[in-house]
């Protein structure tokens, strides 16, 4: 029978605990922490969550900056070149 409640420290640092659960990880630091640092971090991991899922090919990906890069361009361009 699977075990139904599991819970793992990870890491245990002085003023940071991070925990496992079946369902969640839980990082736990002192609300005094550097917010920006804290966007920052949560911000990396969605990026990494989705770029785990992604079908895209690296060229995919290059085709689509090349795209975005020519569409800033275009809007862009008179601000530097007069």
């Amino acid at each position: 029978m699977k075990n139904s409640y599991f819970r793992a420290v990870i890491i245990k640092r002085k003023n940071m605990v991070i925990e496992r659960t079946e369902r969640e990880v839980i990082i736990r630091m002192p609300a005094n922490v550097n917010y920006e640092g804290i966007q920052k971090m949560i911000d990396l991991m969605s990026l990494r969550e989705a770029n785990a899922r992604s079908v895209a090919t690296q060229e995919d990906i290059d085709l689509l900056a090349k795209e975005a890069n020519r569409g800033w361009w275009a809007e862009n361009r008179n601000r530097y070149i007069r």
